[in-house]
């Protein structure tokens, strides 16, 4: 749960970053890079999906991913779901906290999901009810602002798909998504400030998934941080992006975040070297969509003094 003397950041290179890229990272690479992000202080981290192992056979080690994450002590799991079918099988295999993913945008649920949003409300509604009370859930709520193939998404929209929703379940964390990485802080500040006042009475908690495709990933970060949201999503080297929503490079990296929140003097409770150590061997996995700016910047820094010392 987040509080309001530290900005809490999820994790999510390990499913968001690895979805999307083509040869298998092998299950035993993938734990030890969980345990590494743990090992840096990350006590949040989306550690896969259960998916169609046919449509994303990246993940098709989800229940020994799951398994391996779930012994580390205080850590937080998160896996996505994108239906109820999925979902069971997550809880099944141990799963204590679920993500259902759905996107306000008509044309990118249909390609994401394969239902309209409306279907995808009443899929939540089911997979809600039959859920075991220890089990969080979390909404991601994709192209919260900006559609691949539509374009911006107004307010309006966003609001509309949150009402039935947060009917079916109130206790539950929202994340609004940047999915194209084309919006800019106004509207991230904007929409997070409709919907808290909308839905003040609910037990939500707000948080943020941007991608840095622009180049504001953080300015975005820092938008949704001034309106008061504590829970951030992040991936290690910038890994990732949606195959949806062409030229939607990585997230917003966890590096770039962390360095942005430690210079402002606000705690995320992570070691930035230790981080940093994970980054760059996430950069050199094959066929791996990278980003951010603060891993090249400080590797630049430090070969400069060793230069300086040299010469």
């Amino acid at each position: 749960m987040a509080n309001a003397d530290r900005v809490d950041i999820v994790e999510v290179g390990p499913r968001d970053g690895f979805q999307p890229i083509v040869p298998f990272i092998a299950t035993e690479t993938k734990i030890d890079l969980v345990h590494r992000l743990y090992d840096a202080g990350l006590r949040r981290i989306e550690a896969t999906a259960f998916v169609s192992d046919r449509a994303i056979p990246q993940l098709s080690d989800a229940g020994r991913v799951l398994k391996a994450a779930e012994e580390l002590p205080d850590l937080d799991v998160q896996v996505l779901v994108p239906n109820r079918r999925y979902c069971d099988r997550a809880v099944e295999a141990g799963a204590k906290h679920v993500a259902y993913v759905l996107s306000v945008s008509e044309k990118h649920n249909m390609n994401n999901v394969r239902r309209t949003p409306a279907d995808s409300v009443e899929e939540y509604r089911g997979l809600v009810a039959g859920l075991p009370v220890d089990v969080a859930v979390r909404l991601n709520l994709a192209t919260a602002f900006d559609c691949p193939f539509d374009g911006p998404v107004s307010v309006d929209a966003a609001i509309a798909l949150l009402e039935p929703l947060l009917a079916a379940r109130s206790n539950v964390e929202v994340a609004l998504c940047d999915t194209t990485g084309r919006v800019t802080p106004d509207r991230v500040s904007a929409l997070f400030q409709v919907a808290q006042a909308r839905f003040a009475a609910s037990e939500t908690v707000w948080a943020f998934h941007g991608h840095d495709t622009y180049g504001v990933g953080v300015a975005n970060v820092l938008a949704a941080y001034a309106a008061g949201v504590r829970v951030m999503d992040a991936s290690f080297g910038g890994l990732g992006g949606c195959p949806f929503a062409p030229g939607a490079t990585g997230n917003v990296a966890t590096e770039d975040v962390v360095w942005t929140l430690d210079g402002m003097g606000i705690s995320t409770g992570i070691d930035l070297a230790k981080l940093l150590a994970v980054a760059e061997d996430a950069a050199e996995l094959p066929g791996a969509l990278i980003g951010g700016r603060v891993r090249d910047a400080l590797r630049g820094a430090r070969s400069r003094d060793i230069v300086a010392v040299t010469q």
